[in-house]
């Protein structure tokens, strides 16, 4: 046991909850940010303003997701060059093979195949072989194995999505708005869920009201510790980093998410917001407004075949409400007693360097 030890100290290999949970998870949203969000954003930019090159661009980036995704929870893991490398292979078949739970299979298939990667590492002298041999290896074997039932997973946080959207309006923005907000923070594709289940109509509107409830929730409550990078970058890029955090002190999440309870119906029930646009932008929220864009194009579609008069006032004030402000106030206002309570301490919604 003392050998071990001894091999697994050697190779820097760290079974931790810190290393795995917050290091390799909070690497992994960077890596999804500068891949699918970035792309999503830069295609809808190319699309909305007619330029082709932006939504190449943009197509390109969203290839990349799984590698970006991989190689950043090796750089976490402090993988060697050549595992690291191996890491592009090993998410491309993960996230390629886990459908809507791509994410989700790139994290844990991609930390046993770096740690597999670590282990062998410089042990022989065809390193070069070796290292990316066994690593490759490894993560393409398990993605064929577990990313599918992964996958699987994901999709079944789909089929209730579903089946709320044949509740009532008020029920159902509840249901929508907090499974697709938590699936947005989550390590799971929730705009991917939302493309794969068609999520239009008032249950994309639901959806777009639990995303932006997150986002803009996590970046107005942790201003103070994060000031305006953190602010922007979880506004209008991604609520997943503040995972880390969230497993640290799961009770932080407890405001954007009872947000979302209250914004999803009011969506629903009061302005009828839809998602008329692509069913993807449903699951966006505000990362790079392309849930609001998403909207203004599904208006624009409506009143082109004559189900729509026009774009009212009522319109913008409930897609701005729903979307920044009521989020913003309601997350502050839900987190200002469990502060007083110390469920929620200072620096607990620091985003790491």
């Amino acid at each position: 046991m003392q050998k071990v030890k001894q091999f697994l100290q050697r190779k820097n290999i760290v079974f931790s909850a810190r290393r795995y949970g917050i290091d390799a998870l909070g690497a992994m949203a960077q890596g999804l940010f500068v891949s699918l969000l970035i792309g999503t954003i830069i295609n809808t930019l190319g699309t909305q303003l007619h330029v082709p090159f932006l939504v190449t661009v943009g197509d390109y980036a969203k290839q990349a997701s799984g590698a970006a995704m991989a190689v950043a929870i090796g750089y976490a893991l402090q993988a060697p060059p050549l595992v690291m490398f191996s890491m592009v292979a090993v998410g491309m078949a993960a996230n390629g093979l886990g459908g809507a739970g791509g994410p989700l299979a790139v994290l844990f298939i991609a930390i046993i195949a770096t740690e597999c990667g670590k282990a062998v590492s410089k042990e022989t002298k065809i390193d070069l072989i070796v290292t990316p041999f066994v690593t490759v290896t490894i993560g393409v074997l398990l993605s064929m194995l577990i990313a599918p039932w992964l996958g699987t997973a994901a999709s079944k946080c789909g089929a209730l999505i579903m089946w709320a959207t044949d509740l009532k309006p008020f029920l159902m923005g509840i249901i929508v708005s907090v499974v697709v907000g938590c699936i947005l923070t989550l390590p799971i594709s929730s705009a991917a869920i939302c493309a794969a289940l068609s999520l239009q109509g008032l249950a994309g509107g639901a959806a777009v009201a639990g995303c932006c409830a997150q986002m803009v929730g996590f970046a107005v409550m942790s201003f103070k510790e994060n000031g305006v990078g953190g602010l922007l970058s979880q506004g209008i890029g991604t609520s997943m980093l503040q995972v880390p955090n969230i497993i640290k002190n799961p009770r932080i999440w407890i405001p954007p998410t009872l947000a979302s309870a209250i914004t999803g119906p009011v969506a629903t029930c009061l302005f009828k917001l839809k998602m008329n646009g692509e069913a993807i932008s449903s699951g966006m929220g505000t990362c790079g407004f392309v849930g609001q864009i998403g909207v203004y194009t599904g208006w624009l579609k409506d009143i082109a075949d004559g189900s729509k008069a026009a774009i009212t006032a009522m319109d913008w004030i409930g897609l701005g409400l729903i979307s920044i402000v009521l989020p913003a106030v309601l997350t502050v206002l839900i987190a200002i007693p469990l502060r007083k309570m110390g469920w929620i301490k200072e620096n607990d919604l620091k985003l790491e360097d």
